[in-house]
């Protein structure tokens, strides 16, 4: 059984967060640039073999596309263009920013470290996966 990465893609940074190997607990991974993202993914299987994908679909709350949903349609064109033998799965990452900045207060993270948009990132990649995780 491999791994599940879920990925909340951004048109500059990508947060990643990834399963352990028997798919019980998701935990961050790591925020990359967006044009590093593919040969990251590449790399990252080789090493651990991913088994599919979760991509954070961005709607607004009346399940309209926003800004951000047509790069995320692109970016999950590519992945099953890059990775053909591996699913992809989309969920609804709704909230999933507010939701990672409550979660590192809660948790207490210092101020300096909230401000870095990465960890948000790939908290929001977590919670993506959780949530996609306690839907099957």
């Amino acid at each position: 059984m491999g791994r599940i990465l879920a990925i909340d893609y951004g048109s500059k940074r990508v947060g990643m967060a990834v399963t352990d190997p028997l798919q019980i607990i998701a935990s961050p991974l790591d925020t990359v640039h967006s044009k590093d993202v593919i040969q990251y993914l590449k790399d990252y299987d080789k090493a651990e073999n991913i088994e599919s994908f979760v991509l954070g679909m961005p709607m607004n709350l009346n399940n309209q596309p926003t800004d951000a949903t047509l790069g995320a349609q692109q970016f999950e064109n590519l992945l099953k263009k890059q990775f053909p033998e591996k699913d992809v799965y989309l969920q609804d990452e709704r909230f999933t920013s507010k939701m990672a900045m409550d979660a590192m207060i809660a948790g207490g993270m210092k101020k300096k470290d909230r401000r870095e948009k990465g960890n948000i990132d790939k908290i929001s990649a977590t919670i993506i996966l959780q949530s996609f995780l306690e839907s099957r």
